[in-house]
């Protein structure tokens, strides 16, 4: 499975959401293969779902309200995980689509999603697999926005976690205790 087909599917190539999108996966599978290979993860069948999901991730953003990044959907940025899953399971890839989902964030609870009123459906969207943590842990790492190459500090990324409550960050700073991503050095 090429997962830049899949993309083309949804974004025209050479458009801005097209550019941002492809950018930030593309360092988001790096650093996910990465992280993967430190911990010991070396099987083809685990790499390669890996590196499609880390590249199929965001495959939502299109369906949101989000001009920046050339996006012009109807639905909030925060939505864009579960649109993803839905774009990923009408596609026949339904471990791909739980990435997309579960990404957000550090994850979402059910509880989260009642108690702060989200626009989303009221279930669990944590991640759960080691595959889906690595990952949801190397997006916090790199943005959408105006530099989609560069790697935010790990200070950065904690100050953006922290943002959505010291609980989250807990989860954060668990998770890389846990898998020791690759926090320096070219391209990563």
């Amino acid at each position: 499975m090429d997962p830049l087909k899949i993309i083309e599917r949804f974004y025209r190539p050479g458009a801005l959401a097209h550019r941002l999108l492809v950018s930030h996966s593309r360092k988001v599978a790096e650093m996910a293969l990465a992280t993967a290979a430190k911990n010991g993860i070396r099987t083809d069948e685990n790499l390669n779902f890996l590196y499609e999901a880390a590249m199929l991730h965001d495959i939502g953003i299109f369906l949101t309200d989000a001009p920046g990044l050339g996006c012009f959907g109807d639905k909030p940025y925060i939505c864009h995980g579960y649109l993803g899953r839905e774009l990923l399971e009408k596609e026949g890839l339904p471990g791909h689509a739980l990435v997309a989902e579960r990404h957000v964030g550090v994850g979402l609870t059910a509880k989260d999603i009642a108690e702060q009123r989200l626009p989303l459906p009221e279930r669990d969207m944590t991640p759960r697999s080691t595959e889906e943590i690595i990952i949801c842990l190397a997006d916090k790492f790199y943005s959408k926005g105006k530099d989609p190459l560069r790697k935010k500090t790990l200070e950065e990324a904690r100050e953006q976690v922290r943002r959505y409550g010291r609980q989250k960050l807990s989860v954060f700073d668990e998770w890389l205790k846990l898998y020791n991503p690759p926090l320096a050095g070219p391209g990563l």
